[in-house]
């Protein structure tokens, strides 16, 4: 079964979810019911194939699902995600608030007989199922226009990331807006290649990783990721809950993440008298140097928090974190150049993420003891925006393509696209704006270097899905002072 080509199931569990959507039922939804089909199958599996003891109630199994038919096949799913979901642990994490989408019994009966026709799945190798399940949630992503692919990062990007913080076995993860789980992922195969030894792959697997998301449904994609790619057991690597809410006791060694896109934290108000209002939604801790509603600059300051005492992390932000005015945007860039090491700052193209109009970077810092000496000497600042184009469908982009700032990252010699800018440079900027740009832009000058149509249109639309989110965030502003 290691050898089972994951690509076809993928297409086969695929294909089936083009049926249901055309029946009314989301891909969305339907991802999230193959995650409850899948555990309950791979819960058998483990048990017959393994002789390890069910973790489910014994009337609440696979066995009892799958001979079923009609009405009372609805009914027993129906009961089964009510009853798993007020479990605890793993479970629970993975069956919270589990309601049935899949109300047709027929429609349900072929699902049950496509998962029950290609077991048993835990023969298949761990990363072969965590292909196949990543394969789903990258096609879910994809596929929808809004929403879902806001929870994934661009993998080349997330493996660029890990590679150059390099997490140790031994030392704790933690993505406090984990989505998927990708960074996780990515940390975890980095690090179990640095060890034989059983022990400390045991632990590496169920007690070095961490992940907090905000929704529900996100958890549970996550925490089935993570399970089939063999972390995590009966305790859950991830919980449900807001990063944001309070300051955590926990500190951790390396922070991986890429916060969720949007500039606010508000939600609205309906009054007594009809009228509703926008309620800013600011962050009162006293670990925060700085009040703010930018949700990107308090999940800042909640990684400083976070880090332990010489922590290290890597975090994707949007442009806005680096040149925003006032009292929070300047005092925080100030404290990341101050008391943390802020040492290296990646500028990614347009055009690699499912949510149009993003543009990012991905800055590492790490922590230091606390000193009066300026803890960042020099910030190097590699341009992977200039001159380079991608699109999701015609010009991707590739795990090759950030291999040169992974090379310089651990060089530290300039080139064309990576220059370093002292400490004394960049305090002297105005408004402390770190939006740092020097590569000519050849599209500017020379016809002959212009991209290809397709990708020039794909910028268009770039350009103005960020040009219409800076209105909504000035209108949002006028409407919060009115």
């Amino acid at each position: 079964m290691a050898t089972k080509d994951y690509s076809s199931l993928v297409s086969k569990v695929w294909n089936y979810a083009h049926v249901l959507r055309d029946q009314g039922i989301s891909y969305g939804d339907y991802v999230e019911q193959i995650t409850y089909l899948l555990f309950l199958k791979m819960d058998e599996d483990r048990s017959e194939l393994l002789e390890e003891a069910s973790i489910i109630p014994a009337k609440y199994r696979w066995d009892k699902l799958v001979k079923q038919d009609g009405d009372a096949l609805e009914l027993q799913y129906r009961h089964t995600l009510e009853e798993l979901g007020k479990e605890q642990g793993l479970i629970g994490t993975i069956f919270k608030k589990a309601q049935n989408k899949l109300t047709d019994p027929a429609k349900l009966k072929r699902i049950v007989s496509l998962i029950a026709s290609e077991g048993p799945w835990i023969g298949i190798g761990v990363d072969i199922k965590g292909q196949i399940y990543e394969g789903l949630l990258e096609k879910n992503a994809s596929e929808v226009k809004s929403g879902a692919g806001q929870y994934f990062t661009p993998r080349p990007v997330i493996d660029a990331i890990v590679k150059c913080v390099n997490p140790k076995v031994k030392e704790t993860v933690c993505d406090p807006a984990c989505g998927t789980g990708g960074f996780l992922l990515s940390a975890y195969d980095h690090m179990k290649t640095q060890t034989q030894d059983r022990e400390l792959l045991k632990k590496l697997r169920h007690d070095s990783f961490h992940g907090v998301d905000i929704v529900d449904e996100v958890v549970r994609l996550c925490a089935m990721n993570l399970y089939l790619h063999g972390l995590g057991n009966s305790g859950s690597p991830v919980r449900q809950g807001d990063a944001l809410a309070s300051a955590p006791n926990d500190r951790y060694d390396v922070v991986l993440t890429n916060p969720p896109f949007g500039k606010k934290s508000s939600y609205k108000v309906v009054g007594e008298d009809g009228q509703v209002s926008t309620e800013r939604e600011n962050y009162e801790r006293e670990d925060f140097k700085f009040t703010t509603s930018n949700k990107q600059f308090n999940f800042l300051q909640h990684i400083m928090t976070i880090m332990d005492s010489n922590g290290r992390a890597g975090v994707v932000l949007p442009d806005n974190v680096l040149f925003e005015a006032g009292k929070a945007g300047e005092g925080i860039r100030r404290r990341l150049l101050d008391q943390f090491e802020f040492h290296t700052l990646l500028r990614l193209p347009t055009g690699i993420w499912y949510s149009p109009g993003v543009k990012a970077n991905v800055l590492f810092f790490n922590k230091k003891p606390a000193s009066k000496e300026v803890q960042t000497k020099k910030l190097w600042i590699y341009d992977f925006r200039t001159n380079i184009h991608f699109t999701l469908k015609t010009s991707p982009l590739k795990p090759g393509d950030l291999d040169d700032f992974v090379t310089c990252y651990k060089s530290r010699k300039e080139t064309e696209r990576f220059r370093s800018f002292s400490y004394d440079e960049i305090i002297q900027r105005d408004k402390l704006n770190l939006d740092i740009f020097w590569l000519k832009d050849d599209s500017l000058e020379d016809i002959d270097s212009l991209p290809a149509p397709d990708i020039i249109a794909a910028e268009i639309v770039e350009n103005l899905e960020a040009a219409l989110e800076q209105f909504r965030s000035v209108a949002q502003e006028l409407d919060e002072v009115a």
